[in-house]
């Protein structure tokens, strides 16, 4: 899942072979290309912006620091993928309880439930696609039905959210979630399948016929 940039610009593998050699500014172009993603998938593992920026910072610094060690076996995209997850993984297991996430603002609801594709009853359910014409109710279901989607992939097991949110939101390939986590395949299937089954279990209601 290597970045490709446009052609006048260099690929990930370049800009990684240029910071070997000292280049800091190859390591922030890095760094600016993925540090969205990364910050994405921290936010919605830690459920708070502080523990995030955090996460994204450390990730980074780790891979920073490790770059020598770096074989390029994988992208770097999965590279630094699998080092922000397990930070955020033995973060989460540090913590005695659960936190209690802040209510979601419509807009972060919405942001949500479009942007997440789970299975129920064996198949894709594509959530509601944004309409302005939509009527007072409809939209209050959206955004009651990401906050519900929200607290639902926040309560999942620590390793199966990170493999759903890797697969359902930021749309890895199983391939790609397992060389970023140092998972099988069948592995990476089968913690996705439990998380499904979960979420199924918890939001079938808003998708009943």
């Amino acid at each position: 899942m290597e970045t490709v940039p446009a052609a006048s610009q260099p690929t990930d593998r370049e800009l990684v072979e240029r910071s070997r050699l000292g280049d800091r500014h190859a390591f922030t172009t890095l760094v600016e290309r993925h540090q969205r993603q990364i910050y994405r998938l921290a936010l919605r593992m830690m459920g708070n912006e502080s523990d995030a920026e955090e996460i994204l910072q450390e990730a980074f610094l780790n891979a920073y620091q490790k770059l020598p060690d770096f074989r390029g076996d994988a992208a770097f995209s999965s590279w630094i993928y699998r080092i922000a997850a397990n930070f955020a993984l033995m973060r989460l297991r540090r913590r005695r309880r659960t936190p209690e996430l802040p209510a979601a603002t419509s807009e972060e609801a919405a942001e949500l439930t479009l942007g997440l594709r789970f299975n129920i009853e064996g198949g894709y359910v594509d959530p509601p696609k944004s309409d302005w014409s939509l009527r007072a109710d409809d939209a209050l279901q959206n955004q009651q039905l990401g906050r519900a989607l929200e607290t639902a992939v926040a309560n999942l097991p620590d390793d199966y959210r990170v493999v759903f949110l890797l697969k359902d939101v930021d749309g890895l390939s199983n391939e790609e979630i397992g060389s970023a986590l140092g998972l099988s395949v069948p592995a990476v299937k089968s913690r996705l399948h439990r998380a499904r089954l979960v979420l199924r279990e918890k939001l079938g209601e808003y998708f009943a016929a």
